[in-house]
């Protein structure tokens, strides 16, 4: 075990050997039953007498912090009793971090609605544990291509032209940490302080605060049966998000009329649409439309995409297509930031869709998922209490609750209120309701349970737990 000693001149050197080695087992730096270096060699770096080592060991040992062990060493023999801090310190963040929260993380749960969770148990683990060990065993070194691994930036173009019409060749798509990262990047690259950036109401909110983050002056823009409503964006955005496959959190598709406004607008007013194609790859119903990325013709929209709810979020692997003016200071960016994502990671994924498993997967868990849905849509369909908003993909659907319902806190049951993703007042009223996270077998009693708690009262909060 190495331990980092700093010596003050030549004076009392045995007591600051002590006094820095007690500090370390105090706060947990040197945890019990480890073992330190012999005298000899800890004296040799410190470029001290052994005798003065010795001196500080014998006296921890006295104190009880230490315990020799004949032929083997001495070894911490305390637990620590404080832990360790940095100095509270005196910097201060930008005024728009000194009151960010971000959005609160449900808990696994029994009966478990959580939004934007999907059914690890659905995962081919066992192939991709073999796919990632294949790309391990190959010959790795050095940094990586700051756009992503080519080979899974030509598996993406091939897979989101044929699965989602999206016009792009390799050199168009930036692998990223997500969808978020996505959103980063984009932000880094175009938002100029105080800058309009319109975003959905309802909609997602990290995308909402992250623009904030980034000097953005955010605008909700109202949505509708057919999406956001066009006619209320402000002229002076220059940067509209939308989901429009699937709206988050109501789940209504944007109308082909109103996409087709969308980009009129954008052209109009030179602006930059980003299309956030939200677990899309989940359909059960109607054949959907085209990409807002696929129908402009002015290089307008930025499109993007993540397998977090196809496959794992802890993977952190997503991408983007821009159009060809932009990547090269989108590809600046990414370096800048954290330079490359992991590429034995994005390999795997490369052959993962090559060899069809991709496809394989999405089909195995549409079927599933679309049972839950129709489960979950039947049952709220015969509450008066709730208004379910019609969706035909994703892996969550939404409800609203009738004027002056409510649902209250319950322990084993994790739902998310509506409001939780109005950015400004009055905030909608309802619920989002995921099944990616629970079982078929539990949403029969989940939702018995749910419809126990609900009654007439005060509006529900925005974490029902």
């Amino acid at each position: 075990m190495d331990v980092h000693i700093s010596l003050d001149g030549r004076r009392d050197l045995a007591a600051q050997v002590y006094r820095q080695l007690l500090d370390a087992v105090l706060d947990g730096r040197l945890r019990s039953g480890e073992r330190l270096p012999p005298t000899r060699e800890l004296a040799r770096r410190l470029e001290i007498s052994r005798n003065t080592v010795a001196l500080a060991y014998d006296r921890l040992v006295a104190d009880g912090f230490l315990t020799g062990r004949a032929g083997a060493g001495t070894f911490v023999s305390a637990e620590p009793v404080r832990g360790r801090t940095a100095p509270k310190g005196v910097i201060r963040p930008r005024a728009v971090w000194e009151d960010m929260k971000t959005p609160e993380r449900l808990q696994p749960t029994r009966y478990d609605f959580r939004v934007g969770v999907p059914d690890a148990r659905l995962f081919p683990m066992q192939t991709w544990r073999r796919l990632v060990a294949r790309e391990l065993r190959a010959n790795v070194a050095g940094y990586g291509d700051p756009a992503g691994h080519e080979p899974l930036r030509e598996a993406i173009s091939r897979h989101i032209g044929l699965s989602r019409s999206v016009q792009a060749g390799a050199g168009d798509v930036l692998i990223t940490g997500g969808a978020q990262q996505a959103l980063d990047l984009i932000g880094r690259v175009l938002i100029e302080p105080n800058a309009v950036v319109a975003v959905e109401e309802p909609g997602y909110p990290p995308a909402r605060l992250l623009f904030r983050t980034l000097g953005a002056r955010v605008v909700g823009v109202p949505v509708d049966g057919e999406g956001i409503d066009v006619s209320a964006l402000p002229g002076e955005a220059r940067i509209v998000y939308v989901t429009p496959s699937h709206q988050f959190p109501l789940g209504t598709p944007m109308s082909l009329t109103r996409r087709t406004a969308l980009l009129a607008w954008a052209e109009r007013r030179r602006a930059v649409v980003i299309e956030d194609d939200y677990d899309s790859e989940f359909r059960f119903g109607e054949r959907p439309l085209e990409p807002l990325q696929s129908l402009d013709r002015a290089g307008r929209v930025i499109y993007v995409g993540s397998f977090s709810k196809t496959l794992l979020p802890m993977l952190r692997l997503g991408f983007l297509v821009a159009p060809a003016s932009l990547a090269p200071a989108l590809r600046a960016a990414r370096q800048l930031s954290d330079w490359h994502g992991e590429v034995p990671t994005q390999a795997a994924l490369a052959r993962f869709i090559d060899e069809g498993l991709l496809a394989r997967h999405i089909r195995k868990a549409t079927r599933e998922y679309a049972a839950r849905h129709a489960m979950i849509a039947e049952a709220l369909a015969g509450d008066e209490r709730l208004r379910p908003v019609p969706s035909t993909a994703g892996l969550h659907l939404c409800a609203r609750l009738a004027p002056g319902v409510s649902v209250r806190p319950t322990p084993g049951l994790a739902v998310e209120a509506l409001e939780a993703y109005c950015g400004q007042a009055p905030a909608q009223h309802g619920l989002v309701l995921g099944y990616g996270a629970i079982g078929t077998d539990a949403i029969p009693e989940g939702l018995r349970l749910l419809r126990s708690r609900m009654s007439a009262g005060p509006e529900a909060a925005t974490s029902l737990t």
